[in-house]
């Protein structure tokens, strides 16, 4: 697996514990996900996909958004606070990424404004290097806001295809969490740049930003010879 230092795609700085419940919710989409993600695909199966996302006990009561021909749309309303949708931007001309995640109340207020707004763009013909330059400055303008506090995103869908298929990747990426760490170095954590390149189950997506976000794939226990787990 490649570090999760070089997992650089995300428009914002965004990239299980074993298998929940949510991972149940899409079995059929696994084998029809297509190329390129857009509104073509059913309300349905975007939902399912976008809810499949975070823990079922989370995603069930989030509001959801679906990718219509004019950016996203409320397709549900939520009562817990989450958000669960299906990110994506252009890693070829015809191909997209996947992103399934679920933001909390904090990265709901301060980075799916950026999504939603960077989807709209798109819609209206903006290419992938117009979108990142209107987050840069829209950041740097104050029309976007870093989170504020600690707080948390789920991407643990079996279906985050985080960078292009190639011959000899599917560019699946694993199942994980991602914690706010605006300004957090390596250093915060203990480790240099190279020792945090080595992990494959820890990373940061831009140390020192203020977008930085801490990667964890969580990884299953294993219990000691003879005996069980809980």
């Amino acid at each position: 697996m490649k570090s999760l230092n070089s997992m650089k795609v995300f428009v914002v700085g965004t990239l299980s514990i074993g298998l929940f419940s949510s991972a149940a919710l899409i079995p059929a989409i696994a084998q029809e996900l297509p190329r390129v993600y857009d509104a073509s695909m059913s309300r349905d199966q975007q939902i399912a996909l976008a809810g499949s996302a975070a823990p079922a006990e989370v995603s069930s009561k989030a509001t959801v958004y679906v990718l219509g021909p004019k950016g996203y749309e409320k397709a549900r309303e939520g009562t817990n606070g989450f958000n669960c949708i299906v990110t994506r931007h252009f890693v070829k001309p015809a191909e997209t990424t996947i992103e399934p995640q679920c933001f909390d109340a904090e990265g709901s207020r301060t980075l799916l404004p950026v999504y939603l707004h960077g989807e709209e763009l798109r819609t209206n013909g903006k290419s992938e290097a117009e979108i990142k330059a209107d987050v840069a400055s829209g950041y740097k303008e104050g029309r976007y806001q870093y989170p504020s506090k600690p707080g948390f995103l789920y991407m643990m869908s079996s279906e985050n295809r985080l960078s292009a298929i190639t011959d000899q990747s599917s560019g699946i990426f694993p199942p994980h969490l991602m914690f706010y760490a605006p300004n957090i170095t390596t250093k915060d954590i203990g480790l240099d740049t190279q020792s945090l390149e080595k992990l494959d189950y820890l990373g940061m997506t831009h140390p020192g930003a203020g977008d930085n976000l801490i990667v964890v794939i969580p990884v299953a226990s294993k219990s000691p010879a003879g005996t069980t787990g809980r």
